[in-house]
């Protein structure tokens, strides 16, 4: 037996996903090789891709006649390409551990006003990395009278995180709006853009055949991160489901149970959207 131990970026925290014994990881590896073979090939394609990227950029910085603006743009790059092959693998390899059955939700106490403002600075960083000068942010926070609720947080982030990523490559001019309401003791969050990515993200969240389905939309990336929100979020009991956001736009939407925390304090029930625009 080992322990597979995942760390969070933001806090630098530690924190146990799962115990579990290498012969079911071996297991679940050749279940997703033999009847998905299309996830290995878009992998592997993925791989080669930054792989020849980060190679490619490498060899440019060795010019001795590179400027250092360009000297940092290709900087940008090899870290651009390095993070996106980490957060890949994290996506496939933490959606076969939660398949061989050793994830848990962890609820536990949240503030729920002005939640995703935790989330602000990441986003903002992931758009100047991505040079989107003409994508505009917009985070709606509730303002409820409920102040705190239990809820797994860290694997709603995770979701909200997944999602936001591929609203940024679908979505080049326009906005992306992330928000939430909190009614009737379920938190629903969503995640809207102005893109080009309904019609895929759509195939990909009801698919039955994802081998099928990417050879109609060939996106490993979308493909595995929405398989891996969808488990994260049925392991938290909750929904997921998209719209049609405009034309082309995505909205997606999913619904956890979240109950307040009981307060003694009696105040009216008012509820307001705080938004903010980057």
């Amino acid at each position: 037996m080992f322990d597979l131990t995942v760390t969070d970026n933001n806090t630098g925290e530690n924190s146990r996903l799962a115990k579990f014994g290498a012969g079911k990881v071996k297991d679940s590896m050749k279940n997703i090789v033999i009847n998905c073979p299309s996830i290995i090939t878009g992998m592997s394609h993925e791989l080669r891709t930054h792989m020849n990227a980060i190679v490619a950029f490498s060899y440019l910085m060795k010019d001795n006649f590179c400027p250092n603006t360009d000297r940092e743009e290709f900087s940008n790059q090899i870290l651009s390409s390095c993070e996106q092959l980490i957060g890949l693998f994290d996506s496939f390899l933490d959606s076969a551990i939660i398949d061989i059955g050793n994830s848990k939700s962890d609820s536990k106490i949240c503030k729920l006003n002005n939640m995703l403002d935790d989330l602000l600075p990441e986003f903002r960083e992931v758009l100047r990395k991505d040079g989107q000068k003409e994508l505009e942010l917009q985070v709606e926070n509730q303002i409820s009278d409920i102040s705190e609720v239990f809820i797994d947080k860290h694997r709603i982030f995770r979701v909200i995180r997944s999602l936001f990523q591929i609203s940024v490559k679908n979505t080049r001019s326009g906005y992306i709006k992330v928000g939430y309401h909190f009614r009737d003791d379920t938190i629903t969050f969503y995640v809207l853009d102005s893109g080009q990515g309904y019609f895929k993200c759509r195939e990909f969240l009801h698919t039955e055949d994802l081998n099928e389905s990417l050879v109609h939309h060939n996106d490993m990336f979308a493909a595995i991160n929405l398989t891996l929100a969808k488990k994260l979020i049925q392991m938290m009991g909750g929904t997921i489901w998209i719209e049609c956001n405009g034309l082309t736009g995505s909205g997606i939407y999913f619904s956890v149970p979240a109950r307040s925390v009981v307060s003694n304090d009696i105040k009216i029930n008012k509820y307001s959207n705080n938004v903010i625009a980057i």
